[in-house]
């Protein structure tokens, strides 16, 4: 059948017009949403779509209408981690590490969520549900010693994964305790911890960590890899890889799927006294993908609706016998295939995604990917090929900060972005 929003738009709206006409649709009652027939003949449902679609139009930040810089200010000892926009009603959140900031596109402070005491990583944005998804770790490693220490605090050696769903609605006002009120919900991912507490052989050797994952950090909202028509939206979470020179089985960047579409369920209140393990026992699948190694793996994640494709910002590997790019992006118009690879000292057979065919090409490896000195600390698809890249850097006086940028992506054998001036 038809989608509904076929007939109302044809060929006059863009696709982001279409997606929200069709999230105008699913709010609907289930009669009006799954009856096509009788829609069509309700009198008043194309004039009620109209005012919706204008409304909406008015209402949206277009990508060229956005700021070509916001600054976050001065926010503490803590780097910033990722970035996420809503376009609709004109805020931008920073994930600082222990905080999550929520701003106006002037920069003026609206509201945040502190008191974490994990690392609060890369975020991701739903306009659908008014919800903003961030990787939330708890560990044992060097990281989380650093955090603990920073703050003051004993580490508890806990290891704990989850993904952080904060209500955006919620945040209203500064210093918005993580633990109190229905601000945040967390979903604990099992597969991620069964990774991390992995003991492996690597070659003569028994180390920890499966696939050298050192838990998880950009994430971001997509529809199926392979079929970018697909209706329904996956949230996508990428492995922290830790980058050991001596070992071969980390290489591979892994990212998780999964459905999300019962999660505000399943998901509870942070008590970071008392962890949950409520969560999905798997995800929907696990990809891998070749760029080589590179230290704590994909930093920011983003899906781009504009090109279809999945742009992934790292901190450079050390391997000699890769380039070492700081940017890739995967194809996300390529179905995922299969390969093999090393894993405990067994080949393994495992479904892996394609690089894009553009950028430097390393002879020897076969990789593909960018030179970008920007990008692992924010990273944000706008539409109509524009995006927001974070530039952080330590204040004089020792505070983290960082200042939003608008970019072009180019996408050239030699040039991934131009900044927008």
């Amino acid at each position: 059948m038809q989608e509904p929003y076929t007939w109302a738009c044809n060929d006059v709206c863009n696709n982001e017009c279409k997606t929200r006409v069709t999230l105008f649709f699913n709010r609907l009652n289930g009669t009006i949403q799954h009856n096509y027939i009788q829609m069509k003949r309700l009198s008043l449902l194309p004039v009620v779509l109209i005012l919706f679609v204008l409304s909406s139009r008015a209402q949206k930040y277009t990508p060229g209408s956005l700021p070509d810089s916001v600054s976050s200010g001065k926010q503490g000892n803590f780097h910033v981690q990722g970035i996420a926009v809503d376009q609709v009603n004109g805020f931008i959140y920073f994930s600082f590490t222990d905080k999550l900031i929520k701003m106006d596109l002037s920069g003026n402070l609206v509201g945040s969520v502190t008191g974490l005491v994990g690392h609060l990583g890369d975020l991701a944005f739903d306009p659908e549900t008014n919800t903003i998804y961030g990787s939330l770790e708890y560990k044992n490693d060097a990281i989380g010693e650093g955090i603990s220490k920073k703050l003051g605090l004993k580490n508890s050696n806990d290891i704990n994964f989850y993904i952080a769903m904060f209500d955006a609605s919620h945040i209203v006002k500064p210093d918005m305790d993580a633990g109190e009120g229905n601000v945040l919900k967390t979903v604990y991912l099992k597969e991620v911890v069964d990774d991390y507490k992995a003991k492996v052989k690597v070659g003569n050797r028994v180390l920890q960590h499966r696939f050298g994952c050192s838990g998880i950090d950009g994430v971001t909202i997509g529809p199926s890899i392979g079929n970018t028509n697909d209706p329904k939206k996956y949230l996508y979470v990428a492995y922290g890889i830790y980058g050991d020179t001596t070992r071969n089985d980390n290489d591979y960047q892994v990212i998780l799927k999964y459905d999300i579409a019962d999660w505000n369920k399943i998901g509870q209140r942070l008590f970071q006294e008392n962890p949950h393990h409520s969560g999905p026992e798997k995800p929907l699948a696990r990809y891998f993908v070749k760029t080589g190694n590179t230290r704590y793996g994909i930093q920011n994640l983003a899906y781009d609706n504009y090109t279809g494709n999945f742009f992934a910002a790292v901190y450079k590997g050390s391997k000699s016998r890769f380039p070492n790019y700081s940017l890739f992006v995967i194809d996300g118009h390529k179905k995922p295939g299969w390969g093999k690879i090393i894993a405990d000292n067994k080949t393994i057979r495992v479904k892996t995604l394609s690089l894009l065919q553009a950028g430097l090409k390393d002879a020897g490896s076969g990789v593909r990917g960018w030179d970008f000195e920007w990008g692992s600390t924010g990273l944000f698809p706008l539409g109509q090929g524009l995006f927001y890249i974070s530039h952080n850097r330590k204040t004089e006086d020792g505070q983290q900060t960082t200042t939003i940028h608008k970019y072009k992506w180019i996408g050239s054998n030699s040039e991934a972005f131009i900044l927008v001036k």
